[in-house]
């Protein structure tokens, strides 16, 4: 799959990526590489130059109608002035599907406050969202995600300005909703440590893959590759590769 805005400027150029259904994919690259371009290829929001992209042997648009991807943009530092608690909030996009005029189905009622208790906030379900801390905000719209149903959950930079405590809860959570839900996660990130803490496999994206497969592959000589410059402080311990602080946009 191709995709360019500009004629002259390729964005994507010869992707070829599988994810199995019930995996945990982390797409990770610079600012500028083209993962938002990826994301919005995958939601239908953008049709590829060349190729083809097929969500559960769908189109991404239909997938999309289908109510089968799920999907959080960046947190935002907005702060919710509207007078909605939180089991409105977290009932949003269930009611999409349901008429205006009806009340919200008994299974849906309860799928709401089941996500609730998974993500930790079912007893904070009547307290204004506006109250809330942004962490806790969070983990409200991740309810609000799952409650929906959806068999994709796309993840856009969800640790932007969390600290490492956040992140930390953030990876546990990511665990306990895969586990429990056998759901495919696709989560895209700047912040290396927060994908091989949560994710089974990565695909390193800078206009091409550069890499798709184990963390362990996500070796020096491919991050400078992808950025540009020479990565001091990877620590290989463990078996596993760890980037430098300097990669991280949360610090």
């Amino acid at each position: 799959m191709s995709f360019r805005y500009n004629p002259a400027v390729p964005v994507l150029e010869s992707i070829q990526l599988t994810v199995p259904a019930g995996s945990r994919l982390g797409i990770f690259g610079p600012n500028g590489g083209g993962k938002s371009t990826m994301l919005k290829l995958i939601l239908g929001l953008l049709e590829p130059e060349q190729g083809s992209i097929r969500v559960f042997g769908q189109s991404p648009a239909r997938a999309a109608r289908q109510g089968w991807v799920g999907y959080l943009p960046q947190r935002s530092e907005a702060v919710w002035q509207a007078p909605l608690t939180v089991r409105q909030v977290a009932a949003m996009q269930a009611q999409q599907h349901v008429e205006p005029w009806r009340s919200l189905p008994a299974d849906l009622a309860r799928s709401i406050d089941d996500m609730l208790d998974l993500v930790g906030m079912r007893h904070l379900a009547d307290r204004p969202i506006g109250e809330l801390s942004g962490g806790q905000q969070q983990r409200v719209f991740i309810a609000r995600a799952l409650a929906a149903r959806p068999r994709l959950l796309i993840f856009d930079e969800p640790t932007v300005g969390i600290d490492a405590e956040g992140r930390d809860r953030f990876g546990r959570l990511l665990n306990t909703i895969h586990k429990t839900l056998k759901m495919t996660l696709l989560l895209v990130s700047h912040d290396l440590r927060v994908i091989m803490d949560g994710c089974d496999a990565v695909a390193v994206l800078s206009q091409t893959l550069h890499l798709h497969g184990s963390a362990e592959g996500v070796t020096p000589e491919v991050l400078a590759e992808v950025f540009h410059h020479d990565i001091v402080g990877h620590d290989r311990s463990g078996g596993q590769s760890r980037p430098s602080a300097g990669l991280s946009s949360t610090e």
